[in-house]
């Protein structure tokens, strides 16, 4: 993971247009990165979409849906947030899983703002308390978040938040500790607030309306990802890994008034044939309805049409391959 130094940022007139006030930059102005960290299915991804008010990461019911660090950026009049959300921190079975570790391990050495999520829904584990352990050595702000505020009761909540203290108190007491629910968008301004706080004084570092630095590929794979996660079996989310083969604009006659027409070619793998089957489906249904439901992501993603052409690949055992895994971008 790397970051924009000053050498990065836009040196040119026009590109800092909308991004530079006419009289320098607003006194008070703050940016910075927060890391959004957690145990699996801890709501880390929803949570980055709601602050960032667009959809930047893929959100499933399966945990470690997360494979890369994804950057949102939240725009205010008074700062910039930029969002790394994290895959979720476990105890790794194999060498992707070490590697994800690794990831967000070295993504927190590099934030100003650390955003531990705890899910009000429930309590306090093994888990929580592993990363709590981890965290404890980092000198950078830690706020704890209580993500789905909006399924407990007000009660069940406040007990939640008592035990959130208590886990900062054994380990590294929180600089803050807010409930948010992301979906209803409860306390998520209070947030926003709360980690801007906590950045350095400084200029943009992205332009104006920008939602994510994601290259469009990555962001076409995750949609392919998302699509294929609905409603599988529990085994398969960890062996399956999308890879875009190319986009080529479909050749159309000058006078053609309507939009550009893209070929996406999609490859996605898993590790038995036996996965290969249900990700197809019977007579290919389930495979149709997964690009469905990932064509209409992508159309809107790239505001185009697009057709989607879908392969499903079998790589035995490439959770555990480092050659394979280099060559799926882990």
């Amino acid at each position: 993971m790397r970051f924009p130094d000053e050498s990065e940022l836009p040196a040119d007139a026009d590109a800092l247009a909308g991004l530079v006030p006419a009289s320098g930059w607003p006194e008070g102005f703050r940016s910075g990165f927060a890391c959004v960290v957690g145990r699996p299915n801890a709501g880390k991804s929803t949570l980055t979409n709601a602050l960032v008010g667009e959809k930047v990461a893929i959100t499933s019911g399966r945990p470690q849906t997360t494979r890369h660090t994804v950057r949102g950026i939240v725009h205010r009049e008074d700062g910039q947030l930029v969002l790394v959300d994290t895959p979720g921190l476990h105890r790794p079975r194999t060498l992707l899983g070490q590697r994800l570790n690794d990831l967000v391990a070295e993504t927190l050495a590099e934030v100003d703002v650390i955003v531990f999520c705890l899910p009000a829904d429930q309590k306090i584990g093994p888990g929580d308390r592993h990363i709590a352990r981890d965290l404890a050595d980092q000198r950078t702000p830690l706020v704890a978040v209580a993500t789905k505020a909006d399924a407990v009761p007000r009660e069940r909540l406040a007990e939640h938040l008592l035990a959130v203290d208590r886990l900062g108190r054994e380990h590294r007491e929180f600089a803050d500790i807010v409930p948010v629910s992301a979906i209803t968008g409860e306390q998520i301004d209070v947030l926003t607030d709360v980690l801007l706080a906590h950045l350095p004084a400084g200029p943009p570092l992205y332009p104006a309306g920008e939602l994510t630095d994601e290259p469009e590929q990555v962001m076409i794979a995750e949609l392919v990802r998302e699509a294929a996660l609905e409603g599988v079996r529990d085994e398969l989310p960890h062996s399956l890994a999308v890879l875009v083969d190319e986009v080529i604009e479909r050749p159309r006659a000058e006078d053609d008034p309507r939009p550009p027409m893209l070929d996406v070619h999609v490859s996605i793998y898993v590790e038995r044939s036996s996965q290969k089957a249900i990700v197809i489906g019977r007579g290919g249904e389930r495979l149709r309805a997964v690009g469905t439901r990932a064509r209409k992501g992508i159309e809107a993603l790239l505001g185009t049409r697009v057709y989607l052409d879908l392969h499903v690949r079998v790589a035995k055992d490439w959770q555990r391959d480092p050659k394979l895994l280099g060559r799926l971008g882990f």
